[in-house]
Protein backbone atom coordinates (compact mmCIF):
# COMPACT_ATOMS: atom_id res chain seq x y z
CA UNK A 1 0.00 0.00 0.00
CA UNK A 2 2.86 2.36 1.06
CA UNK A 3 4.22 2.33 -2.74
CA UNK A 4 0.73 3.22 -3.90
CA UNK A 5 0.52 5.85 -1.93
CA UNK A 6 4.20 7.08 -2.70
CA UNK A 7 2.76 6.80 -6.80
CA UNK A 8 0.24 8.65 -6.43
CA UNK A 9 1.91 11.51 -4.33
CA UNK A 10 3.91 11.79 -7.05
CA UNK A 11 1.52 13.39 -9.13
CA UNK A 12 1.35 16.34 -6.53
CA UNK A 13 4.30 18.07 -6.73
CA UNK A 14 6.34 18.90 -9.92
CA UNK A 15 6.61 17.62 -12.51
CA UNK A 16 3.36 15.29 -11.92
CA UNK A 17 1.29 18.11 -10.94
CA UNK A 18 1.87 19.82 -14.25
CA UNK A 19 0.88 16.35 -16.24
CA UNK A 20 -2.13 16.47 -14.36
CA UNK A 21 -2.99 19.83 -15.25
CA UNK A 22 -2.14 19.61 -18.79
CA UNK A 23 -4.18 16.19 -18.51
CA UNK A 24 -7.20 18.41 -16.63
CA UNK A 25 -6.76 20.93 -19.67
CA UNK A 26 -7.32 18.61 -21.99
CA UNK A 27 -10.09 16.91 -20.51
CA UNK A 28 -12.16 20.57 -20.50
CA UNK A 29 -10.95 21.35 -23.99
CA UNK A 30 -12.31 18.23 -24.90
CA UNK A 31 -15.76 18.30 -23.19
CA UNK A 32 -15.81 21.94 -25.32
CA UNK A 33 -15.41 20.23 -28.55
CA UNK A 34 -12.05 21.83 -29.10
CA UNK A 35 -10.37 18.60 -30.20
CA UNK A 36 -7.68 20.04 -31.65
CA UNK A 37 -6.08 22.09 -28.42
CA UNK A 38 -7.63 19.02 -26.75
CA UNK A 39 -5.20 16.74 -28.54
CA UNK A 40 -2.01 18.82 -28.32
CA UNK A 41 -2.63 19.18 -24.51
CA UNK A 42 -3.20 15.47 -23.71
CA UNK A 43 0.12 14.99 -26.57
CA UNK A 44 2.25 17.77 -24.06
CA UNK A 45 1.09 15.37 -20.71
CA UNK A 46 1.71 12.49 -22.15
CA UNK A 47 5.62 13.48 -23.26
CA UNK A 48 6.38 15.35 -19.93
CA UNK A 49 5.46 12.13 -18.07
CA UNK A 50 7.67 9.86 -20.52
CA UNK A 51 10.26 12.60 -20.28
CA UNK A 52 9.88 12.07 -16.31
CA UNK A 53 10.29 8.55 -15.48
CA UNK A 54 12.96 6.39 -14.68
CA UNK A 55 11.59 3.68 -16.58
CA UNK A 56 12.45 5.73 -19.35
CA UNK A 57 15.85 7.57 -18.09
CA UNK A 58 17.23 4.10 -16.16
CA UNK A 59 17.52 2.67 -19.21
CA UNK A 60 19.49 5.63 -21.53
CA UNK A 61 21.98 6.07 -18.43
CA UNK A 62 22.46 2.79 -18.21
CA UNK A 63 23.34 2.58 -22.13
CA UNK A 64 26.25 5.27 -21.24
CA UNK A 65 27.41 3.00 -18.24
CA UNK A 66 27.98 0.35 -19.28
CA UNK A 67 30.17 1.75 -21.84
CA UNK A 68 33.04 0.59 -20.16
CA UNK A 69 33.93 -1.89 -16.80
CA UNK A 70 36.20 -0.24 -14.42
CA UNK A 71 39.40 -3.03 -15.00
CA UNK A 72 40.48 -5.67 -12.61
CA UNK A 73 43.77 -3.57 -12.18
CA UNK A 74 44.52 -0.07 -12.39
CA UNK A 75 47.60 -0.05 -14.51
CA UNK A 76 49.27 3.07 -15.41
CA UNK A 77 51.06 5.83 -13.75
CA UNK A 78 49.03 8.39 -12.50
CA UNK A 79 45.18 8.89 -11.76
CA UNK A 80 43.41 11.60 -13.97
CA UNK A 81 40.12 12.83 -12.02
CA UNK A 82 37.91 15.14 -13.93
CA UNK A 83 35.86 17.57 -12.20
CA UNK A 84 31.96 18.03 -12.44
CA UNK A 85 31.53 21.74 -10.57
CA UNK A 86 32.44 22.76 -7.34
CA UNK A 87 30.72 26.09 -5.09
CA UNK A 88 32.98 28.68 -3.84
CA UNK A 89 32.04 29.73 -0.46
CA UNK A 90 30.25 26.67 1.12
CA UNK A 91 31.85 25.79 4.62
CA UNK A 92 34.24 22.79 4.89
CA UNK A 93 35.58 20.99 7.35
CA UNK A 94 39.22 22.53 6.47
CA UNK A 95 38.18 25.51 4.48
CA UNK A 96 35.69 26.74 2.13
CA UNK A 97 34.35 25.29 -0.98
CA UNK A 98 33.14 21.90 -1.87
CA UNK A 99 32.97 19.79 -4.95
CA UNK A 100 29.36 19.08 -6.59
CA UNK A 101 28.15 15.47 -5.76
CA UNK A 102 29.30 14.01 -8.81
CA UNK A 103 32.95 15.66 -9.01
CA UNK A 104 33.17 14.31 -5.14
CA UNK A 105 32.44 10.60 -6.23
CA UNK A 106 34.98 10.73 -8.22
CA UNK A 107 37.50 12.60 -6.22
CA UNK A 108 36.89 9.58 -3.53
CA UNK A 109 37.10 6.81 -6.12
CA UNK A 110 40.54 8.66 -6.97
CA UNK A 111 42.00 8.78 -3.50
CA UNK A 112 41.30 5.13 -3.01
CA UNK A 113 42.81 4.11 -5.83
CA UNK A 114 45.91 6.07 -4.01
CA UNK A 115 45.62 3.93 -1.32
CA UNK A 116 46.03 1.12 -3.58
CA UNK A 117 48.46 2.23 -6.15
CA UNK A 118 50.38 4.86 -4.53
CA UNK A 119 50.01 6.76 -8.12
CA UNK A 120 49.98 10.86 -7.94
CA UNK A 121 46.59 12.00 -8.55
CA UNK A 122 46.10 14.68 -11.20
CA UNK A 123 42.59 16.61 -10.70
CA UNK A 124 41.30 18.79 -13.90
CA UNK A 125 39.08 21.61 -13.57
CA UNK A 126 39.04 24.67 -13.16
CA UNK A 127 36.45 27.77 -12.59
CA UNK A 128 33.37 27.40 -14.69
CA UNK A 129 31.25 30.00 -13.63
CA UNK A 130 31.40 33.43 -11.42
CA UNK A 131 29.74 31.86 -8.76
CA UNK A 132 31.60 28.58 -8.86
CA UNK A 133 34.58 27.30 -7.09
CA UNK A 134 37.60 26.16 -8.81
CA UNK A 135 37.68 22.44 -8.70
CA UNK A 136 41.34 21.11 -8.74
CA UNK A 137 42.41 23.87 -6.17
CA UNK A 138 39.33 22.57 -3.78
CA UNK A 139 40.09 18.81 -5.12
CA UNK A 140 43.85 19.49 -3.34
CA UNK A 141 42.91 20.68 -0.41
CA UNK A 142 40.43 17.94 0.03
CA UNK A 143 42.20 15.17 -0.72
CA UNK A 144 44.75 16.57 1.65
CA UNK A 145 42.81 16.35 4.12
CA UNK A 146 42.08 12.43 2.90
CA UNK A 147 45.80 11.78 3.75
CA UNK A 148 47.01 12.08 0.16
CA UNK A 149 50.19 13.47 0.41
CA UNK A 150 50.44 17.19 -1.46
CA UNK A 151 53.84 15.92 -3.18
CA UNK A 152 51.74 13.61 -4.97
CA UNK A 153 48.82 16.06 -6.31
CA UNK A 154 48.99 17.78 -9.59
CA UNK A 155 46.33 20.44 -10.37
CA UNK A 156 45.14 21.37 -13.88
CA UNK A 157 42.66 24.86 -13.05
CA UNK A 158 41.98 25.94 -15.96
CA UNK A 159 39.63 23.60 -17.76
CA UNK A 160 35.95 24.98 -18.42
CA UNK A 161 34.59 21.42 -20.28
CA UNK A 162 35.75 18.15 -21.50
CA UNK A 163 37.69 19.13 -24.07
CA UNK A 164 39.84 21.51 -22.30
CA UNK A 165 40.53 18.98 -19.80
CA UNK A 166 41.89 16.39 -22.26
CA UNK A 167 44.26 19.24 -24.26
CA UNK A 168 45.32 20.84 -20.91
CA UNK A 169 45.93 17.82 -19.15
CA UNK A 170 47.80 16.68 -21.57
CA UNK A 171 49.94 19.15 -21.38
CA UNK A 172 51.08 18.61 -17.94
CA UNK A 173 51.69 14.75 -18.48
CA UNK A 174 53.96 15.58 -21.13
CA UNK A 175 55.86 17.52 -18.99
CA UNK A 176 55.74 14.82 -16.48
CA UNK A 177 56.61 12.58 -18.88
CA UNK A 178 53.48 10.61 -17.86
CA UNK A 179 51.90 8.32 -20.12
CA UNK A 180 49.92 5.55 -19.03
CA UNK A 181 47.03 8.03 -17.18
CA UNK A 182 44.05 5.93 -15.35
CA UNK A 183 40.53 8.11 -16.11
CA UNK A 184 38.38 8.54 -13.30
CA UNK A 185 35.28 10.05 -13.89
CA UNK A 186 31.42 9.33 -13.87
CA UNK A 187 30.60 5.89 -16.09
CA UNK A 188 27.74 8.04 -17.84
CA UNK A 189 30.58 10.49 -18.82
CA UNK A 190 33.38 8.11 -19.66
CA UNK A 191 32.48 7.37 -23.31
CA UNK A 192 32.52 11.15 -24.04
CA UNK A 193 35.67 11.75 -22.21
CA UNK A 194 37.83 8.52 -24.02
CA UNK A 195 36.79 10.67 -27.03
CA UNK A 196 38.22 13.55 -26.17
CA UNK A 197 41.06 12.57 -24.38
CA UNK A 198 41.78 10.63 -27.89
CA UNK A 199 41.61 13.34 -30.06
CA UNK A 200 43.93 14.82 -27.68
CA UNK A 201 46.26 11.74 -28.34
CA UNK A 202 46.00 10.71 -25.00
CA UNK A 203 45.68 6.65 -24.77
CA UNK A 204 43.66 6.48 -21.22
CA UNK A 205 42.66 3.25 -18.89
CA UNK A 206 39.08 3.92 -18.02
CA UNK A 207 37.85 3.53 -14.11
CA UNK A 208 34.11 4.39 -14.31
CA UNK A 209 32.69 5.59 -11.06
CA UNK A 210 29.39 7.49 -9.47
CA UNK A 211 27.14 5.47 -11.08
CA UNK A 212 23.48 6.87 -11.21
CA UNK A 213 21.76 3.17 -11.69
CA UNK A 214 21.80 -0.65 -11.14
CA UNK A 215 23.44 -2.46 -13.78
CA UNK A 216 20.30 -4.57 -13.70
CA UNK A 217 16.72 -2.96 -15.05
CA UNK A 218 13.98 -2.83 -12.83
CA UNK A 219 9.97 -1.87 -13.69
CA UNK A 220 8.69 -1.65 -10.23
CA UNK A 221 5.90 0.97 -9.68
CA UNK A 222 8.44 3.38 -8.31
CA UNK A 223 10.10 3.49 -12.06
CA UNK A 224 6.71 5.01 -13.32
CA UNK A 225 6.13 8.11 -10.81
CA UNK A 226 7.04 11.39 -12.63
CA UNK A 227 10.17 12.98 -10.54
CA UNK A 228 12.53 15.67 -11.07
CA UNK A 229 15.54 13.44 -10.96
CA UNK A 230 14.19 11.48 -13.27
CA UNK A 231 14.60 14.99 -15.53
CA UNK A 232 17.64 15.84 -14.38
CA UNK A 233 19.07 12.15 -15.19
CA UNK A 234 17.39 12.66 -18.93
CA UNK A 235 19.24 15.98 -19.01
CA UNK A 236 22.78 14.44 -18.37
CA UNK A 237 21.91 11.64 -20.95
CA UNK A 238 21.25 13.72 -23.79
CA UNK A 239 23.97 15.88 -22.84
CA UNK A 240 25.98 13.18 -23.27
CA UNK A 241 24.86 12.05 -26.46
CA UNK A 242 24.94 15.11 -28.02
CA UNK A 243 27.99 15.41 -26.77
CA UNK A 244 29.48 11.95 -28.56
CA UNK A 245 27.77 13.06 -31.28
CA UNK A 246 29.25 16.10 -31.75
CA UNK A 247 32.87 14.54 -31.04
CA UNK A 248 32.63 11.96 -33.91
CA UNK A 249 31.24 14.21 -36.52
CA UNK A 250 34.20 17.35 -35.92
CA UNK A 251 36.87 14.76 -35.34
CA UNK A 252 36.69 12.50 -38.09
Amino acid sequence: MIYVIKFLYSFVLPPGLFIVLLAAAGVWLWIKRNKAPAIGAFAFALVLYLCSISAISDGLMRSLENSYAPPSKADGDVIVVLGGGATVDTPDIDGVGNLYGMAGNRLLTAARLYQQTGLPILFSGGKVFADSGNEAEIAKRQLIGLKVPADRILVENRSLNTAQNAAFTGELLARRHLTRPILVTSAFHMKRSVMDFREAGIAVVPYPDDYRVSRRASYALNKWSPSSAAMDSLSACLREYLGIAASALFHR
